[in-house]
């Protein structure tokens, strides 16, 4: 079994930065709000030069969390109409609620294997999912052009669940994925249709972090 790492930040499909129209004010000081294009994370202009700022979620002391941004999802699609990828969720571990998003692209030939790519979602560790509009589209695409199984891992995030445990998790889909070798397992998108010679581990961020651990973990 072969595996392969990639840090896909810079292919394409993330949103391009751009003015968001509107202002902010701190300290008596007057920012313009640009977006970055990581999800995470925004630009801020004053006087012409700009900053970076990170969103950090709020952690209360009754436990609750609040996060600001990334929390949108949406739903999988038997379907997509630009690409005609096909998606689904899967839950890898009941206990702890570990799940992940798999794509399988629209066939051409039914008897061929496809390649694997196992995808960890960016957000600094602490916000972001596998189930958000922008890795929707942009797996959409990856499946589509690289004509590929790809399994997006939803991993538990801090503060909830600090680091390593997104690590923990991430190398538990691994395994789960890799139990589909061999026409074994439950999942037929893994087990009928993955060529287990050609899978790959990507991400952007803290998830190509992850790529490159669970990269090195295997060996």
């Amino acid at each position: 079994m072969q595996f392969s790492y990639h840090n896909l930040l810079t292919i394409r499909g993330y949103p391009p930065e751009e003015d968001f129209g509107f202002k902010l004010r701190f300290e008596q000081e007057e920012y313009r709000v640009r977006h970055a294009n990581m999800p995470w994370m925004i630009h801020i202009s004053r006087s012409g030069a700009d900053e970076r700022l990170i969103i950090a979620p709020s952690l209360y002391k009754d436990g609750k969390v609040e996060r600001l941004i990334g929390t949108e999802i949406v739903p999988p699609s038997p379907g997509d109409p630009e690409t005609g990828v096909g998606s689904k969720d899967v839950v890898i571990d009941p206990e702890t609620g570990l799940s992940a998003r798999l794509y399988k692209p629209k066939p051409t030939n039914p008897d061929q294997k496809l390649p694997l790519l196992v995808y960890f979602h960016g957000g600094a560790f602490i916000v972001q999912t596998a189930f958000a509009p922008m890795y929707q589209k942009f797996l959409n695409s990856v499946a589509s052009e690289a004509n590929a199984i790809v399994v997006s891992v939803d991993y538990r995030r801090a503060p909830e669940h600090p680091v390593p445990i997104g690590y923990y998790d991430s190398w538990a889909a691994v395994k789960w994925v890799v139990s589909h070798s061999g026409g074994n397992g439950e999942e037929e998108w893994l087990r009928d249709f993955v060529d287990f010679g050609r899978v790959f581990f990507g991400g952007d961020s803290a998830g190509a972090s992850i790529a490159h651990n669970m990269a090195i973990r295997v060996g």
